[in-house]
């Protein structure tokens, strides 16, 4: 019996009717601008509603195209929202679904991960957006790939660099971490706020993010860590927030792009 979990906010964060998702994505990526740049091995992206950081998330999403045969496998975490997570959690799903389609989940590297605080917890799974929402956008993308998808709770960031070691592979894996920047602030404060965070991951900072900053803070300080290491280059792609992408300066959500080669 194939295991298969299914969609969790299609029709509220994303269209529920493959069509129209098939579309929206598109439209976003022909808008994104700036794909001449090498083939990322990792992307900082949001994951807020399309109408809200769906630009934001394409500016990222669109370095991909000219390597869509290179990804064989996407490493995907993001934070939990909705069940408390005690360290990192995998889930025993055999496919993910959305609207357009199922994407199998790499068992044989979740069967071989061995790292501290890693556990399969399907509950935490079963209701994230912050794994779901980034699917339609690589689907729309990639050849045949597998995703690793890891909900990220109260681990320590040491914990995920780990994780993220062990499943680092070659070229053909891409891992993409989910998060949101500052929350619901003034435009202006937000602005300063988020503009922190940029400076922090540009200079592999993992020690200045908090999840103030980030909702997916532990994530993105594990990436830090690890690209740190390895010597990477990090490419700010695009920083705004929800005022800038729907025109509601009220209280906005921030959200970032960012590239590492």
């Amino acid at each position: 019996m194939t295991l298969i979990r299914t969609p969790a906010v299609a029709g509220q964060f994303y269209p529920d009717n493959s069509g129209e998702l098939s579309a929206t994505v598109a439209t976003l990526l022909g808008e994104a601008q700036g794909r001449d740049t090498p083939a990322p091995k990792a992307l900082i992206v949001p994951h807020a509603g399309y109408v809200y950081s769906g630009p934001v998330a394409a500016t990222a999403y669109a370095r991909l195209q000219p390597y869509r045969e290179q990804y064989q496998r996407v490493i995907l975490m993001g934070p939990c929202h909705r069940m408390p997570v005690h360290g990192l959690a995998l889930s025993s799903a055999d496919a993910y679904r959305t609207p357009m389609g199922d994407v199998p989940l790499d068992k044989t590297a979740i069967a071989s991960l061995d790292c501290p605080g890693v556990q399969i917890f399907d509950e935490s799974h079963k209701y994230e957006h912050s794994l779901e929402v980034h699917l339609p956008f690589l689907q729309a993308l990639l050849g045949d790939f597998s995703v690793v998808p890891v909900v990220v709770g109260d681990a320590q960031p040491e914990q995920v660099s780990q994780v993220l070691d062990a499943l680092w592979g070659g070229p053909e894996t891409l891992i993409v971490i989910s998060s949101d920047l500052s929350h619901y602030l003034k435009y202006d404060e937000a602005r300063a706020i988020d503009a922190v965070t940029c400076r922090a991951i540009e200079n592999l900072d993992a020690g200045q993010i908090n999840h103030d900053m980030a909702c997916g803070a532990t994530p993105v300080a594990g990436l830090l860590i690890a690209a740190k290491r390895r010597g990477m280059k990090v490419t700010t792609l695009d920083l705004r927030n929800s005022a800038d992408t729907t025109g509601d300066k009220r209280l906005v959500v921030g959200y970032g792009a960012w590239m590492f080669d």
